[in-house]
């Protein structure tokens, strides 16, 4: 009886091991995003953040999906400076693998960010342009974990316009804490 129940684990755990789980293909939809709430304190001064930026996608073929997503953040201080931005973009991703369990993708993306500071009314204006890497490792047929490096940026920024010179930014990220993970929800 003994070794018999012990082969019905194995074979069970055999059995988990290698079912198909998740994995995307043409029609599918995703939801995703992000969100950071964080807390800084120098001396007496402090400063709260809260960040949120669900984002969807569509696949429009086996292996390029599309979508979109918008932002919000908010952050201030003890002497009442209190910065709003407001985030709208679009991406693209070409998923090497889609229909399997793990699956390493491309991404592209542009970002348009309206910052606005009280007092005082400041306003800035941002385009970025975006391109990295990222994987997707399915648990289940609907839920993933996602890791993404967004490693090469472009942004150009009008400093609030009025006369002020444009920033133009130039970056590549090579430190490993410009990886960000998440979780996916497959329709």
């Amino acid at each position: 009886m003994k070794k018999l129940f012990l082969a019905a684990i194995a074979v069970m755990a055999f059995g988990f091991a290698n079912a198909q789980t998740g994995g995307f293909s043409k029609g599918d939809t995703f939801i995703s995003g992000a969100l950071s709430v964080g807390s800084t304190k120098q001396g007496d001064a402090k400063t709260s953040n809260f960040t949120v930026v669900p984002s969807v996608g569509y696949f429009v073929s086996e292996n390029i999906a599309i979508g979109g997503k918008l932002g919000f953040g908010s952050s201030k201080n003890e002497l009442d400076l209190k910065k709003n931005e407001f985030t709208v973009g679009a991406f693209g991703r070409y998923y090497f693998t889609p229909a399997s369990q793990f699956s390493v993708f491309a991404q592209a993306g542009l970002d348009y960010t309206n910052t606005k500071t009280k007092p005082g009314d400041y306003k800035e204006n941002e385009i970025g342009a975006n391109v990295g890497l990222g994987l997707s490792y399915f648990l289940s047929n609907h839920f993933a974990i996602e890791a993404n490096w967004l490693g090469l940026g472009y942004s150009v920024n009008n400093n609030g316009g009025h006369g002020a010179e444009k920033a133009n930014s130039f970056g590549f990220g090579t430190d490993l804490r410009d990886v960000s993970f998440g979780v996916i929800y497959k329709f």
